[in-house]
């Protein structure tokens, strides 16, 4: 199982971008009323206002229709989401960001998210646009009985429950993995412009106080010669 979760992780990113959620994107789903949120975020800070963008849009879901089941991925979107709605979390994962993430890391999260019955899972995370931009991101994910209710997963041959099941726990682990990955170019693309913007903010205040610097210097060398000089004609 192990050898297996290794050989996988190589693959699964962009299988997990198109593939895994081709089943979810083809065919309609009931949503239900049971609804989950699995927010998708690090540990790791210093990217503008990905984690922050990340809240807001969680915040505003839970503003429009009440939230009661959540899992958090990553401190920060559970330090932002801990007041308004630390009651609805039902488990969280810390230690994310520090690594690349692995292909056991996402099964670990996919695990967590079926131990909890729900409707749909929606997969909040921050969609990878450019070097410049990223979009807050809901992946709706139905649940088994969801699929199960649809009849046209019945063109299939030999699918039965288990089938289904084993269906579904693979590939949410696929999206999750996805979505994490996602994150972490979201993260870093904003983290680059974050530290770029930095820089270029230290080097105009580095100009700005060398140039207040050099005036200050100038006064005091001017009024220093002035007074010598007064000094000077004072003793003549």
């Amino acid at each position: 199982k192990n050898h297996h979760r290794g050989r996988s992780s190589g693959i699964n990113a962009e299988y997990g971008g198109t593939g895994a959620e081709s089943l979810y994107t083809k065919n309609e789903f009931e949503s239900g009323e049971d609804k989950l949120i699995l927010a998708i975020s690090s540990d790791r800070g210093l990217c503008g206002g990905v984690h922050s963008g990340l809240g807001k849009a969680i915040k505003a879901a839970h503003a429009e229709k009440p939230i009661t089941k959540t899992i958090i991925v990553g401190d920060k979107a559970k330090a932002i989401l801990q007041r308004t709605m630390g009651d609805t979390f039902l488990a969280t994962f810390n230690n994310v960001g520090k690594k690349p993430a692995s292909f056991t890391d996402a099964i670990n999260v996919a695990e967590e998210v079926l131990s909890h019955e729900a409707d749909t899972v929606d997969i909040v995370y921050n969609k990878f646009i450019n070097v410049v931009s990223y979009d807050s991101t809901t992946k709706p994910i139905p649940g088994v009985a969801s699929i199960e209710a649809n009849d046209a997963i019945y063109n299939y041959d030999e699918v039965d429950s288990e089938v289904l099941k084993c269906y579904q726990e693979f590939t949410l682990a696929n999206i999750v993995y996805h979505s994490i990955r996602e994150q972490e170019c979201s993260e870093q693309s904003a983290r680059m412009n974050a530290m770029e913007n930095a820089t270029r903010n230290a080097g105009e205040m580095i100009d700005k106080l060398t140039l207040a610097y050099n005036r200050t210097r100038q006064a005091v060398i001017t009024r220093e010669l002035i007074e010598i000089i007064s000094g000077a004609n004072a003793l003549e």
